[in-house]
């Protein structure tokens, strides 16, 4: 379930702030014709931090009932309160998300042992399958693979969304969770490489704009065809890293304005729009892509 193409989904908003549900409904729709594998919704790139917990609810709701069951859905639940993690994974267990995905406890820095504890918690309070989220650089929490390991022998913990960008961790993390357990690179740049030494797929920012280059690539290289995969994904080098010339999700918010995906690129604060600066370059990597 959790392998392939996921797209970590951004949460368009009207010129006022609000959720545009008019641009949610498009964006599912694009995914589902592209060959996604899945869409996160209100993980990082979807904002959930400036999002309150009503709008984070609705926002997922709201992608359940546009999908239609026609492509699965995964919900942000992390929190760095162990409780709020908990309540909001209740809430989304009864709406028809397939699983949730959980991020390191972030500001609080907690031990090793106290991240083992937070999320055998969250997962000893629901059914849902969990898929942990390990992105040291915005939380200051990196969850060692020693721990994931841990983590992978509680029989709902199923996947690590691993954002380090750091190779290196790929092969000890497989052998210490096992061939079941599925290793997820949140990181586009090095996603290619990541399933290469043995990760399953991509939960990326990319894919919104990109959704049938990435979900293409991801398949190639679950079929081996490596050098097809390098050679599509060298097209998508620029956008991989051109999408966080600026925090994300403004850029990722911009190009998908820029194509017609979405009304506008509003983001809320303390996010600001892409600084005019910076256009050209994601400019030129939708270039790169073939996406104008």
């Amino acid at each position: 379930m959790f392998t392939g193409s996921l797209v970590a989904l951004v949460t368009p908003m009207d010129t006022k702030g609000n959720v545009d549900h008019v641009s949610l409904k498009k964006l599912v729709e694009y995914h589902i014709a592209n060959g996604t594998s899945g869409i996160v919704s209100v993980g990082t790139t979807g904002e959930s931090a400036t999002l309150d917990h009503h709008e984070h609810i609705d926002v997922i709701k709201r992608t359940i009932d546009y999908a239609d069951g026609r492509i699965a859905i995964i919900a942000g639940t992390g929190a760095n309160a162990t409780k709020e993690a908990i309540e909001l994974t209740s809430k989304v267990e009864k709406i028809g998300v397939v699983g949730c995905l959980t991020v390191a406890p972030y500001y609080n820095k907690p031990t090793q042992e106290g991240m083992y504890q937070h999320f055998k918690a969250i997962a000893e309070s629901t059914e849902l399958p969990q898929i942990l989220y390990n992105v040291p650089g915005r939380t200051s929490s990196d969850i060692k693979p020693e721990t994931v390991g841990r983590l992978a022998k509680i029989k709902n913990i199923v996947a690590l969304k691993d954002a380090t960008g750091d190779l290196s961790r790929v092969y000890p993390t497989r052998k210490l969770v096992g061939p079941d357990f599925k290793l997820l690179s949140g990181d586009d740049s090095t996603f290619l490489d990541f399933m290469i030494l043995g990760g399953d797929g991509v939960i990326s920012v990319t894919a919104n704009v990109a959704a049938k280059a990435v979900a293409t690539v991801c398949q190639l290289a679950t079929n081996n065809q490596i050098q097809e995969a390098r050679n599509l994904n060298d097209t998508l080098m620029a956008l991989h890293h051109n999408l966080f010339i600026e925090p994300n999700p403004t850029p990722a918010k911009w190009a998908c304005a820029r194509l017609g995906l979405m009304q506008n690129a509003t983001i809320r604060l303390p996010m600001v729009s892409l600084s005019t600066s910076s256009i050209p370059a994601v400019e030129q990597a939708l270039k790169d892509a073939n996406l104008l």
